[in-house]
């Protein structure tokens, strides 16, 4: 069976969450569509199989929706106090209010205000009456349903002024959540045009200016200063400082010169430069980005989830205690028709769970959104959700809280000279990816050695210990002191063990290099510790991050010694790369655990954890892809942003649905009473939306 084509559209003027199912149902119905996934909070559709976009309008026509290709250009659109829709929702409020005089003098039931309610309702709620027909036919009971039942059935019942009222109140209600959604999607609209959409380049010896999409891998990118780069690339000549806050989040621009890696997006503040592009437009970090962040918004959170099942059966469960208490009261106990009847109604207007639904994926998309901004990938509601419960966070050591870019610090010979050492160990650490053994290589390259004339055989990584290989029929061993007390038959000798020791105790890591009849050399290198690590240990231990733990496969004494400078509450020495994931593991079984790490070596830890946290996001695919979370510039400082910005979302979504169905119960306990008019219940669902819209909206404001 041939793999079907999906194929992504961009959708404008999606108001609320309600009508973009909606539209996600009217384009599953539609002649070669088998799917489509509605993303919300990126105002995307996802078709699998074959249509156009004039029938995907077509079946967007109830909300005068408009359709892209994906690739096209963002169209801007009026406010929606300007968008042409609105104008019948004007024209019926300022009938509503002549209607209203009139009635002051001639009487409410009086034919001229009757006609003038009528007219405000016909012209304000047209398209809602046609989609709530629609729906009660085929029994899809949502908000416009229990809306049309509402207002006709006030209407009928001669309550003429309010029914004209709720039509005006829903359109302002609709009004906010579109505006809420076009708010929260602000974020992200403004990531796609932080790169120009076209750039100037040098082509067979000509200088042109292109399109993005015409520009190809091998081309020459000019970037005079003041401009931004348009594409990835390496600079080839040239060199300035560039501003890469809109891709990592770091304000202070970094130097860039020849060989240097640069991306899209980022400002080149003073020298003109030369890029050779690497990427094609869609391939570009800053693409990745938008396409992460898109598609997370896709994902739901526990809390989204829970709202969406519950909104399933709330909806159904209202309109039968609506119709139930409608009838009743005046069948079972006498009580007036009218009046139980209007209160079914205010119930049906009350129980709109406009407010509800909108609580929590308004504040995601806001938080997601936010983060990016501050170069933070959040890959999904549940991963910012779970971020906001962490109680314990796993580090990495090299690379994470260290610099990972250790230095040689001591050579300690035992028979032979030092350079013959570094060129031995150096050869043999040539073929090892541990960043220890580059720090060795680095070395002697330094000092001119020329490695490859050193013959190397029989070279093998012994896992987590170290490495061997045969140079002139001599078995040679690097590797860690565990490693030589296995290999050595009496261990290692008391004096050398003492001088291991002491190396360690300063913070060091001592390999050793030697044969299976003896040590030759202790080479000791240290990495050293970022300057902000002990800043962000102590940030994170203020807010509430109760345990902090160090995993690294170093010895156990340059362990403690850098985990007592960083200021870790626990730490876990000499681990195997299987060891760390066994931790995470045992951790994760009593609590919330985060790893973070470097995306290529913790990748096991990453995906077991709680949340995986990837450091170095920029460039680097692997990160992106492990993780639940990237931070984009190599540094962690965003780590403690990350974790304030998950509690704010998740205080707020809690704060939010209880909000919406507090009032929710007080409205409807208001009903029995007859203290709750139909204005009122829907003037308390536009009142709601607004406050957890506004509510959502303060996690923008959440800074760095």
């Amino acid at each position: 069976m041939s793999e079907q084509r999906v194929k992504s559209y961009r959708v404008q003027g999606f108001d609320c969450i309600d009508c973009a199912n909606k539209f996600e149902k009217n384009v599953k119905r539609l002649d070669g569509v088998l799917d489509a996934k509605v993303n919300f909070g990126a105002s995307k559709i996802m078709v699998t199989g074959s249509t156009t976009i004039e029938a995907l309008e077509k079946a967007g026509a109830f909300e005068n929706l408009k359709v892209r290709n994906e690739s096209e250009q963002t169209i801007e659109h009026e406010p929606f106090w300007k968008q042409k829709e609105n104008f019948k929702v004007y024209i019926s409020a300022v009938l509503l209010i002549i209607s209203w005089l009139l009635g002051n003098q001639y009487g409410e039931q009086h034919i001229f205000p009757t006609i003038g309610f009528l007219a405000a309702i016909i012209i304000g709620g047209n398209s809602l009456f046609i989609e709530g027909f629609k729906n009660l036919i085929r029994l899809d009971f949502d908000m416009d349903t229990l809306m049309t039942i509402a207002i006709i059935g006030a209407a009928a019942i001669g309550k003429w002024e309010e029914s004209a009222t709720v039509v005006i109140l829903f359109a302002i209600s609709e009004a906010l959540e579109g505006y809420s959604a076009d708010k929260a999607r602000h974020s992200i609209q403004s990531l796609m045009n932080i790169a120009p959409k076209e750039t100037l380049i040098r082509r067979n010896g000509q200088e042109l200016m292109v399109p993005v999409e015409a520009v190809q891998v091998g081309d020459t990118m000019i970037v005079k200063p003041g401009q931004k780069l348009a594409m990835d690339g390496v600079v080839s000549k040239g060199t300035s400082t560039l501003n890469q806050s809109a891709i990592t989040g770091e304000s202070v621009p970094l130097t860039k010169t020849i060989d240097d890696e640069v991306f899209a997006g980022t400002l080149n503040e003073e020298g003109l430069l030369e890029v050779k592009v690497t990427k094609r437009v869609e391939d570009t970090t800053l693409s990745k980005i938008i396409h992460l962040v898109e598609e997370s918004q896709a994902q739901k959170a526990h809390s989204q989830t829970f709202v969406d099942r519950f909104a399933k059966v709330y909806t159904p469960a209202i309109i039968i205690f609506a119709v139930l208490l409608s009838v009743i009261p005046p069948l079972f106990m006498g009580a007036s028709w009218g009046d139980w009847i209007y209160r079914g109604l205010a119930l049906l207007v009350v129980g709109c769970p406009c407010a509800l639904v909108i609580s929590t994926p308004v504040a995601i998309v806001t938080a997601i959104g936010n983060a990016a901004k501050n170069g933070v990938i959040i890959k999904g509601g549940i991963h910012l959700e779970e971020a906001g419960s962490l109680s314990v966070i796993a580090f990495d050591k090299t690379g994470t809280l260290t610099r990972g870019v250790p230095e040689v610090t001591d050579i300690v010979t035992f028979n032979g000279n030092e350079q013959q050492v570094i060129a031995l160990t150096a050869a043999l650490e040539k073929g090892s990816q541990h960043p220890l053994a580059s720090a060795i290589v680095r070395k002697a390259e330094k000092e001119g050695m020329r490695l490859n004339d050193i013959g190397i055989e029989d070279f093998h990584s012994i896992t987590g210990k170290g490495v061997k290989g045969r140079v002139k029929r001599t078995m040679y061993y690097v590797g860690s002191p565990n490693l030589f007390e296995e290999l050595l038959k009496n261990g290692i000798e008391k004096t050398i063990h003492n001088q291991i020791i002491s190396l360690q105790k300063q913070g060091k890591t001592v390999m050793v290099f030697g044969t299976d009849n003896g040590v030759l050399a202790l080479i000791a290198v240290a990495d050293k510790l970022r300057d902000s690590a002990r800043t962000i240990i102590q940030k994170l231990h203020q807010s509430g991050i109760e345990q902090t733990v160090m995993l690294t496969g170093d010895n156990k004494s340059t362990a403690e010694a850098i985990g007592k400078e960083v200021g870790v509450s626990e730490i876990k020495a000499e681990l195997l790369p299987e060891e760390k994931l066994t931790y995470i593991k045992s951790y994760s079984r009593k609590q919330k655990v985060a790893m973070v790490g470097d995306g290529v070596n913790d990748a096991p830890a990453l995906a077991e954890a709680t949340v995986g946290i990837a450091m170095g996001g920029a460039g680097t695919d692997t990160a992106l892809e492990t993780a639940d979370i990237a931070l984009m510039s190599d540094d962690l400082t965003k780590l403690p942003y990350t974790i304030k910005l998950s509690r704010k979302a998740l205080a707020i979504i809690k704060q939010n649905v209880t909000f919406s169905l507090a009032i929710k119960a007080i409205s409807i306990l208001l009903i029995f009473p007859g203290w709750l008019t139909l204005w009122i219940a829907i003037l308390a669902d536009v009142g709601a939306t607004l406050i957890v819209t506004l509510n959502s909206l303060r996690l923008a404001k959440v800074k760095d």
